[in-house]
């Protein structure tokens, strides 16, 4: 840092607000196994890639601000009127457009604990005050715990199902009720990034709850079993218009590009495609999981596109080894997040990719154990 640069001023808020964990990895060669961020194997269905490229014709004009044409498709494929659907450059977008548009000083966020790491930024953005709960001894959600600390300063609830980082679902049943309990002043995300690989449930069972809950908005994207993580494109189904404009009227104009509406937009067409992935990644899960118990290993009961375990049985053990396996892993060509960095010391996250790339992760954490 020059000494010019040391005289610059920044924002209380920027010593507050945490970094984000990115993944390492991006500039490795293309044979290493990329495990670590939740992507999908599968690319996005060649009609999407077509669709991209029409759309790349018209560059040179600004993307639909209203992103109509991708909320319409939304709308027939949910239900929901397209005028309480929000878009998104990511479901991140929506996200932190919720956490300026409902958080101040004063305000209180809940949120479980591990769980997404874009949440802590919300409340460190806006001066409010984060309320985490932690998980239960499954790696799951205690929403009973989370209902004890809403009061009358809470503005916002985040439910992660599946939970990101611990793979772990709570029935929809439970989630309903969780909801229906909440004072109404509260507004409840359902974030359901994963929702797609939950078998527990319908994906679409939630959606029913938001005519009776204009205080819920469910959180989904198009970054992971759709295949276009890449792209950037996400969208929240509200309860209500109002949060559709709150949201809307705090982020910048033209905030998700052409090639994303018009790729979103076709990917809705081939619902045949997303059960087949959907299938192939249960195939996946029951693989890893499998072989990680053959190696003495307790992983969480998922319900994503991913496993969660600690790297010993040992808590202690296990925080000690974390660093060590995560080095050795990547030595052998396989990047994976560490637990360290997503809430939980000795634990890994590792993505389902193809049946070679899962075989190697398993063959390269035998040899590293």
């Amino acid at each position: 840092m020059t000494a010019d640069e040391t005289l610059m001023e920044f924002s209380q808020r920027i010593a507050r607000l945490p970094r984000y964990p990115v993944a390492g990895g991006y500039a490795l060669p293309d044979d290493v196994a990329m495990l670590a961020s939740n992507e999908t194997p599968f690319g996005p269905v060649p009609q999407a890639l077509e669709a991209v490229q029409r759309a790349t014709m018209t560059a040179h004009r600004y993307p639909d601000p209203s992103n109509a044409r991708l909320r319409a498709a939304l709308s027939d494929r949910t239900g929901v009127p397209s005028s309480r659907i929000a878009i998104g450059n990511g479901s991140c977008d929506v996200l932190l457009a919720a956490g300026e548009a409902l958080l101040e000083p004063g305000a209180e966020l809940v949120h479980a604990w591990p769980s997404f790491s874009v949440y802590p930024h919300l409340a460190a953005a806006s001066g409010a005050t984060a309320i985490t709960v932690p998980l239960d001894a499954e790696h799951g959600h205690d929403l009973d715990a989370m209902a004890g600390e809403v009061t009358v300063a809470t503005r916002l609830v985040i439910v992660c199902n599946p939970n990101n980082p611990t793979s772990t679902a709570l029935p929809a049943a439970q989630v309903a009720a969780f909801v229906a309990d909440l004072p109404r002043h509260v507004v409840v995300i359902l974030d359901e990034a994963y929702c797609e690989f939950n078998v527990l449930d319908d994906p679409d069972t939630t959606i029913d709850l938001l005519d009776n809950h204009p205080n819920l908005v469910l959180l989904r994207t198009f970054s992971k079993v759709y295949g276009l993580a890449g792209l950037r494109v996400g969208y929240g189904l509200c309860g209500s218009e109002g949060m559709v404009q709150a949201l809307d009227q705090v982020r910048q104009p033209f905030f998700c590009n052409v090639a994303a509406q018009a790729a979103a937009a076709e990917a809705l067409r081939h619902q045949d495609t997303v059960a087949q992935r959907v299938e192939r990644t249960v195939m996946a899960r029951v693989e890893v999981e499998e072989g990680l118990r053959a190696l003495g290993l307790d992983p969480a009961r998922s319900q994503a596109n991913f496993a969660w375990f600690d790297v010993d049985r040992d808590p202690e053990r296990a925080a000690q080894l974390e660093p060590e396996v995560v080095v050795g892993l990547r030595d052998r060509g396989v990047l994976v997040r560490a637990g360290t960095a997503l809430g939980r010391d000795g634990a890994l996250r590792v993505t389902y990719g193809t049946e070679a790339e899962n075989t190697r992760f398993l063959d390269a954490l035998r040899a590293v154990l």
